[in-house]
């Protein structure tokens, strides 16, 4: 007879059943099986029910141990027997976290029969892992080893506490002698509704209001621009109606009533439910592994292998069911779509918050390149366009003025005419024009119009999402942090200590506060602080490095006459190209140098270790990809000397000057080739072909590991086998991180490089699609996580724009020659145009106080030199103080740091007037927020008068019922009286459990 509280369900085709003895002696034919599982019973009765259960169970492993639940035979049809791949094997229980291990038995050999596929499954108590002997089709399984002894036990005792909890597992049993076992974890409602009262989960209420957009004015714009944008929205659910919005208000079991319940199966959508379940494995504890907190403890100590969630089912499954997995894939992650918007509120749906909003600023950055991208082009257009009434260029490009330079380097270099370099000259004026430093204005208050519109998106998607007023929930420390913790208690207390943290006693949460010190960290401090600084100064040695190579190839393809007139172009293309790929190898160093750092400084949480991992990482990072910039922009050609007193790197290697038209268009090039150069190689090319690769080993390492074959071979993989296959999530940090050093390269160089804005908005098209289909396809789907804000990525943006400022000014002053030029114009011309201004950035040197042996060797030049020229401002030969930096060198420096004050302190006050000027929350928003407020409160107070009156109603008709003092009518009202109060619960009852 059954278990008081237990009901026989028929089994379908395929799915576990219980077997008895007979049964499976006579090899699984018998009649109609049935799988027994919980009813719905009150407290009560299922704590009792239980007790009884787990008796009769006890009785009957007594009387015989030979139950095991298994699946059909593999030859029995088994089309119907799954009827989705998200549930249990009852068909009726959804999936909604999976934990999976790996087990290796010894001295495993089959018996005589085949084994069929097989299942456990564990449901609040109920445990169907008995194994039965003397039979065919029995498996003799060898003892296991004393490592994996200890791991089962351990989870055994998590899968236990996992139950008492009130979660239900169902679980493969371990039938080979090595294998992979995925729990499967189900939350009922009472355990939903527990946590999410517990975790104060904001959910829709019965009562929805309409957002107004506005003025008529705001309205018809509004209508307009939607129906400009059809065609551009994605074809998605959640964008059919977005005028209406449901009062949120969190969860509580007390206030039912004002929830709109129609389904406990899908009031809480997936994404919530497996945050849920995640929120109960993180602070489920383990004592036999030391009283390791949560699943993210048992992972690292390879306890468990993977804990995930699992995707809304296959993406590109054929046939017309739809899921937000496959609706996602179909309308945002495919390069078919990048034309479309994204959808926001899908991904959120699915994803969650944290990754919503990475999306939502990516989308809104992206956007907001079109401007840039646009006033970019048309300053380059401007260059091109007026490249031919540029003064300076023509006067060097002109063979009449026959400017004779200084030989570039000692011996084997001659003097040359400048009119050589007429090239690099016109090719400087495309980005050196009075135009750049106006784009350079403009790019400061974009970066600061971009920060500001996306703390107003931010807050608008706050309160679409009902992410306002959420509060920080609290984390749980990391295993290496408990581990670290033990360490010490260890080496303080001995053995005590061990009881201690072996117990259950109620001072083990106290213990196990934040026991470190700075005291304890300060060596892995000082390890950071040391390997950073060595990190930085390895950078800038190979800066240096290519430095030398570019001084030393460029003296060796001097001493030949073929590769003489093309030495700087060839010694520039290939020390970008080595600067491009000793960043590449460095950024992926540097960030599991960072990573290590970050593990030894032991953070508490994994929030602070975030944080503190973002900020070693972009230091590093930052420094690689842009100290060959600095150098370029700042230092090269500063240093020189002059001719006859030459600064030396090494003995005969002198310091390496800037080209004639000054250093701008080097900068522009090393900018661009770097630039593209990790957008294409990096972000692209590794983001596609390293997530393959890695699956591709890991299905050549599944397919040869060595293992039993069994039937379910031949079976289509369920879902968790398939999310099993994927990359695991590791964060958004990588994403985050290629975005920001690209948002520098947008904003920091932007003086010299105008067309960087279109190159980035060319390459976050492709990057949008590539992160969606990574996300959708690739990777297992991660834990939805609920934030308010990007975090200190934001901090870092804003770091950056207000840095941008600086570096654009001193790249107009120090870099280009628009400070020289204006100096010129107004101070030194006489007709007040730039004729005559090359002549004037010239000075002029003796050939005959060069120092012996560093004239040109068998001078090839056409005609006797008695003076050649340098650029620099300083006394001729012939002054009273030769070669002293002359007057015009003092009024270009004063007026190069003047530039540098005015422009900073501008822009800076054109973007704090702009900050000021864009409110942080938008007043539509402000308003509704205000609204909902108290819209929310009308509707609770209403909805507890209705409660309240609903429950005084019998009592007041009752007692008019009992007064016989009253009319004659008042005999024939009480039965009435009696029968009302119960129709009028029912009523209250049906009003509760909408």
């Amino acid at each position: 007879m059954a278990a008081p509280g237990l009901r026989d369900i028929p089994l379908l085709p395929g799915s576990p059943r219980r077997l008895s003895s007979r049964t499976v002696a006579r090899g699984g034919q018998g009649p109609k099986q049935y799988l027994r599982v919980p009813s719905p019973q009150a407290p009560g009765q299922r704590a009792s029910a239980s007790r009884h259960s787990s008796q009769i169970s006890r009785r009957e492993c007594s009387r015989d141990s030979s139950v095991i639940n298994n699946y059909l035979d593999a030859n029995e049809p088994q089309s119907e027997a799954r009827l989705s791949r998200m549930h249990f094997h009852d068909n009726q229980r959804k999936v909604d976290y999976v934990l999976a291990y790996h087990y290796r038995k010894r001295g495993a050999h089959q018996g005589h029969g085949s084994p069929g596929h097989s299942v456990a499954v564990i449901s609040n108590g109920e445990t169907g892992k008995e194994r039965h002997a003397g039979g065919p089709g029995d498996i003799e399984l060898g003892p296991l080893d004393a490592l994996e002894e200890e791991r089962r036990e351990q989870r055994d005792e998590f899968e236990h506490n996992l139950m008492a909890a009130g979660l239900e597992l169902e679980k493969d049993l371990e039938s080979k002698s090595q294998g992979s076992v995925f729990v499967r974890i189900h939350a009922p409602w009472q355990v939903l509704a527990r946590e999410a009262e517990f975790l104060k989960i904001k959910v829709p209420t019965k009562k929805m209001y309409e957002i107004k957009a506005g003025g008529s004015i705001a309205k018809k714009f509004s209508a307009v621009l939607q129906a400009l944008s059809s065609p551009l929205q994605p074809r998605v659910p959640e964008h059919s109606n977005n005028r209406m919005k449901n009062l949120s208000y969190p969860f509580s079991r007390e206030k039912m009533y004002l929830y709109n319940i129609q389904e406990k199966d899908t009031f809480f959508d997936n994404a919530t439910r497996s945050r849920i379940v995640h929120e109960i494995l993180k602070r489920t504890a383990c004592s036999r592994a030391n009283n390791t907190m949560g699943i993210n403890s048992l992972i690292a100590n390879n306890i468990y292998e993977a804990a995930y969630p699992l995707h809304d089912g296959e993406y590109d499954s054929p046939g017309d069911d739809m899921n937000d997995r496959k609706l996602l894939y179909q309308e945002w992650a495919r390069y078919g779509v990048f034309y479309k918007f994204q959808p926001i509120d899908l991904i959120r749906k699915y994803f969650g918050e944290k990754i919503g909003l990475y999306f939502a600023w990516l989308g809104l950055y992206t956007s907001f390149l079109i401007p840039s991208s646009v006033i970019g082009v048309v300053v380059f257009l401007y260059g091109c366009a007026t490249i031919e009434e540029d003064i300076p260029s023509k006067e060097m490009c002109d063979h009449q003025n026959a400017f004779t330079m200084c030989p570039l380097c000692d011996k084997s270099c001659d003097y040359w005419n400048l009119s050589s370099a007429c090239g690099t000259a016109r090719a400087s004026h495309l980005f050196d024009n009075p135009a750049t430093v106006f784009f350079s204005i403009f790019m400061a208050l974009w970066a600061t119009m971009f920060l500001e519109n996306w703390k107003r998106l931010q807050m608008r998607l706050g309160y679409f999402w009902d992410l306002t007023g959420i509060e920080e929930e609290e984390e749980h420390s990391r295993p290496e942090y408990e581990t670290k913790v033990r360490e010490k208690l260890l080496k303080e207390s001995g053995k005590s200590d061990v009881q201690k943290l072996d117990g259950n006693s109620p001072e083990d949460d106290e213990d196990d506060e934040d026991k470190l010190t700075w005291k304890d960290r300060f060596p892995g401090y000082l390890m950071n602080f040391a390997s950073i600084l060595f990190m930085i100064a390895l950078t800038f040695s190979i800066v240096f490095g290519v430095i030398v190579y570019r001084i030393t190839t460029a003296a060796a393809l001097s001493l030949s006459k073929t590769t003489r007139s093309n030495v700087r172009a060839t010694v520039t293309a290939t020390a970008v190209i080595i600067n491009l790929v000793v960043i590449l190898i460095l950024d992926e160093i540097y960030g599991a140098v960072a990573k290590w750092l970050t593990k030894i400084e032991v953070p508490k949480t994994e929030q602070t270790f975030e944080e503190r991992l973002i900020l070693k990482a972009f230091l590093l990072k930052f420094v690689n990809a842009y100290s060959p910039i600095f150098y370029v922009a700042f230092f090269k050609g500063r240093f020189v000397g002059r001719p006859g007193s030459y600064v030396y790197v090494f003995d005969g290697y002198r310091m390496e000057e800037c080209a004639p038209g000054g250093c701008l268009m080097e900068l522009c090039i090393q900018l661009s080739i770097i630039m593209l150069g990790k957008q294409l190689i990096q972000n692209n090319i590794f983001e596609i072909g390293v997530p393959k690769l890695k699956k591709l080993f890991r299905k050549l390492k599944d397919e040869n590991e060595p293992g039993e074959s069994g039937p379910d071979h031949s079976k289509r993989p369920e879902q968790w086998d398939l999310d099993y296959s994927l990359e695991p999530y590791t964060g958004l940090t990588p994403e985050y991180m290629e975005m920001i050093i690209q948002f520098g390269f947008v904003t920091l160089f932007v003086a010299s490089f105008p067309l960087a804005p279109v190159f980035a908005l060319l390459n976050n098209v492709i990057e949008v699609r590539l992160d969606a289909k990574k996300f959708v396809t690739e990777l297992r789907r991660p834990d939805a996580v609920r934030t308010k804000d990007i975090g200190i990525w934001f901090d870092i943006l804003s770091g950056i724009g207000k840095f941008s400022v600086i570096i654009n000014a001193f790249v107009i002053a120090v870099t280009s020659d628009f400070i020289p030029r204006l100096v010129y114009q107004y101070s030194y011309s006489h007709n007040g145009t730039l004729h005559g201004f090359v002549n004037h950035t010239l000075s002029f040197f003796n050939v005959s106080q060069l120092k012996e042996g560093t004239q040109p060797e068998n001078s090839q030049f056409d005609q006797e030199v008695q003076f050649c020229r340098f650029k620099d401002y300083r006394e001729p030969p012939w002054a009273p103080n030769p070669y002293e930096f002359s007057k015009q060198y003092w009024s270009v420096l004063s007026a190069r740091l003047a530039f540098v004050i005015i422009f900073q302190n501008l822009v800076m006050f054109l973007s704090v007037l702009v900050d000021w000027m864009i409110p942080d929350i938008p007043t539509d928003i402000s308003d509704q927020i205000k609204k909902e407020k108290s819209l929310l409160v009308d509707f609770f107070l209403k909805e507890e008068h209705e409660k309240v009156k609903l429950a005084d109603e019998p009592t007041q008709r009752s007692q008019g019922g009992g007064d016989r003092s009253r009319r004659s009518r008042a005999a024939s009202s009480a039965p009435s009286g009696r029968s009302q109060p119960g129709s009028i619960a029912s009523s209250g009852s049906q009003h509760t459990n909408v």
